[in-house]
């Protein structure tokens, strides 16, 4: 078994971006459809608008997050490995 004993925030935070980006733009494209259907069934072009803005804004406001919450958690798993050990993985070795 080998121990994690510490993360580089920079790395870690900019995978957790990603993983924000593509879940917004699942959202955001969910959110278009259910949002188009309804403005277009009420005749609501202001709907429709924010349905199609929500594929843009969701992925940028998931990535920031995302960003900033990676950061966050792998600055507070150094204090915290630091002080009662790293996560225990088995790692193949070729």
């Amino acid at each position: 078994m080998q121990e994690i004993k510490s993360i580089d925030i920079f790395s870690w935070a900019k995978i957790h971006a990603l993983f924000g980006i593509v879940i917004g733009l699942v959202y955001g494209i969910c959110v278009a459809f259910v949002f188009g259907l309804f403005g277009l069934a009420k005749e609501m072009s202001g709907v429709v608008a924010f349905g199609v803005m929500s594929i843009i804004i969701f992925p940028i406001v998931l990535g920031i997050s995302g960003f900033i919450c990676g950061a966050i958690m792998a600055f507070l798993y150094n204090i915290f490995a630091s002080k009662v050990g790293g996560v225990q993985v088995e790692l193949l070795q070729k």
